[in-house]
């Protein structure tokens, strides 16, 4: 299951997150990969505001984890760039977190692979030009997913890549 989209914009990328937010529920983990820049803050932006975060969503860098309890499900957004063992993530918490009652976004998802739930979504976001430009590639893996996909395919239509 994959869904290749083109994301000609930051506003976009928000876009794209709401859309994939309106598909999520309590217990949802979504991994974001993509070099520095490609749009995994932006996405989670999009996608908490969804989500009825009102809070200013930043990128957890420094932080590791940022927690939202305003919306209408916690939203917790984790980067896990800066780890440099399994270790690390577990010392943060992250299981805790994934067997919460929220949606979790892991910025740099690619590098804790292992420690994922067996259900969850990637999205991969790939920088195409100079520009805002950017290609997204939204797998889900796990049955949840397969009896969602169809919803979250409806939801990205306007970004469908036509190639």
């Amino acid at each position: 299951m994959r869904i290749e989209l083109s994301v000609p914009t930051a506003s976009d990328m928000k876009a794209i997150g709401g859309a994939v937010a309106s598909i999520l529920g309590p217990g949802d983990v979504v991994s974001l990969t993509g070099e520095l820049g490609a749009g995994k803050t932006t996405f989670v932006q999009g996608a908490a505001a969804a989500l009825g975060v009102t809070h200013l969503v930043v990128s957890p860098t420094f932080m590791l984890v940022r927690e939202y309890h305003d919306g209408r499900i916690p939203v917790f957004h984790v980067d896990v760039y800066r780890l440099e063992r399994f270790q690390d993530v577990l010392d943060l918490g992250f299981e805790e977190l994934t067997d919460a009652e929220g949606v979790v976004f892991v910025e740099w998802g690619d590098a804790i692979e292992a420690l994922l739930p067996h259900d969850h979504l990637r999205v991969e976001l790939v920088s195409v030009a100079s520009g805002e430009e950017r290609r997204a590639s939204i797998q889900g893996s796990g049955g949840s997913w397969m009896s969602r996909w169809g919803r979250l395919e409806r939801a990205l239509d306007s970004w469908r890549s036509k190639e």
